[in-house]
């Protein structure tokens, strides 16, 4: 992902890279309470078993946990409840047919707010790994992190 000045990341899904192949990325709004956007703004927000899924023509995201606002009172509602996303009508029926496809899902990657204060998800389509994808990954990291490291070292001699 972007380094973008006018990002403030409030929550990263770390172990959707793990666990799957990323496809295709899209950026799409939230439908969020007020109580819920004050509760986001401190951060209080968890992604880690969310998914997204397409239910009559629109999206939602099950799961992502955001913590009732401490000052809100009556107005809190329930922290785990799903929320709709915000995307155009064509990339919805894009993702839709895409999921349609055997082994692809789509999985939030992370929600931040964008540089006018706007709450966004990236939402990834993705493709699980085999275990043995996983075992090829870390393997490539490691020998990418022990080249860098003799490089350094040769570098300084």
């Amino acid at each position: 992902m972007k380094k973008h000045p006018n990002r403030k990341m409030l929550a990263v899904n770390k172990s959707v890279r793990h666990d799957y192949f990323i496809e295709e990325t899209l950026e799409v709004g939230l439908e969020l309470t007020g109580t819920e956007i004050k509760s986001l703004r401190q951060g209080k927000v968890s992604l880690g078993e969310s998914y997204v899924r397409i239910a009559g023509g629109e999206l939602f995201v099950f799961g992502m946990n955001i913590k009732p606002y401490e000052q809100g009172n009556r107005f809190n509602v329930d922290p785990l409840r799903p929320r709709r996303l915000l995307a155009h009508k064509k990339e919805i029926r894009k993702l839709d047919a895409e999921v349609r496809r055997e082994g692809m899902t789509i999985v939030p990657l992370s929600i931040y707010l964008d540089g006018r204060g706007f709450a966004k998800m990236e939402i990834a389509l993705a493709r699980g790994k085999k275990l043995y994808d996983k075992r090829e990954t870390i393997a490539k990291r490691d020998a990418e992190r022990h080249i860098r490291q003799t490089m350094k070292q040769r570098e300084q001699r």
